[in-house]
């Protein structure tokens, strides 16, 4: 009897013995599993927020931009066409948002077009007049429907001189002034409504001519 219970001793222990290399080898390979996992997430996560990824929503951004641009056209439009094919002119206006100011709230209500897709901001408190808040485009003053081929609006211009072509209207550097799409560049509106995107180096001149000024969505210093 006495044994006996020595030989069950000696097979409990022979299993034990036997099934813990198999208790490690399982341990060491759901360790394995879970680096193959983090790597994986590592991977996702870099190719996700990565450069590439970074300039492809940036380019998106540019998009909406001109979807929005296309949207304060209709304002415009439509109060050029009550004031003999002018657009809105605001005397001693020293930003966009002064001279595109008579067209809100008549024109249109629509205050979120007024601001790039592409730029953080803090949204104007609700009693902030549309004329106060710094909006995310420049505006030609001074144009008229009959100019169909001039610039009306654009992205923030890296100052509010004319330019000829090849100089740079939009930052070449990804920093301010007239970086609303990094270096990408930047989307003009002309007044007859079109919208075209352009290099920091504008491909063409933007010429302002007489009774005709550029603003920027901050005041150009003195």
């Amino acid at each position: 009897m006495k044994r006996g219970l020595n030989d069950v001793r000696y097979r409990t222990d022979d299993l034990r013995r036997s099934a813990l290399p198999q208790a490690r080898f399982a341990s060491g390979f759901s360790f394995i599993e879970l680096l193959a996992v983090a790597a994986i997430l590592l991977l996702v996560f870099v190719l996700y927020w990565g450069p590439s990824t970074s300039k492809s929503r940036q380019r998106q951004a540019r998009q909406d931009c001109q979807n929005h641009l296309q949207r304060i056209y209709m304002a415009l439009n439509i109060y050029a066409g009550e004031h003999a094919g002018a657009f809105p002119a605001v005397t001693n206006a020293r930003t966009s948002a002064e001279a595109l100011d008579p067209l809100v709230p008549r024109y249109t209500s629509d205050t979120a077009a007024f601001y790039c897709p592409a730029v953080k901001r803090s949204p104007p408190g609700p009693d902030d007049p549309f004329r106060q808040q710094r909006i995310g485009y420049a505006y030609c003053m001074g144009r008229s429907q009959s100019e169909a081929q001039q610039a009306l609006m654009s992205d923030e211009q890296v100052n509010t001189l004319s330019k000829n072509a090849g100089e740079f209207a939009f930052s070449s550097t990804g920093k301010p002034p007239g970086n609303n799409h990094g270096k990408l560049g930047g989307n003009f509106l002309f007044c007859d409504g079109s919208v075209t995107v352009t290099p920091a180096r504008l491909p063409f001149s933007l010429l302002l001519t007489q009774g005709v000024v550029l603003l920027n969505p901050s005041p150009s210093p003195p």
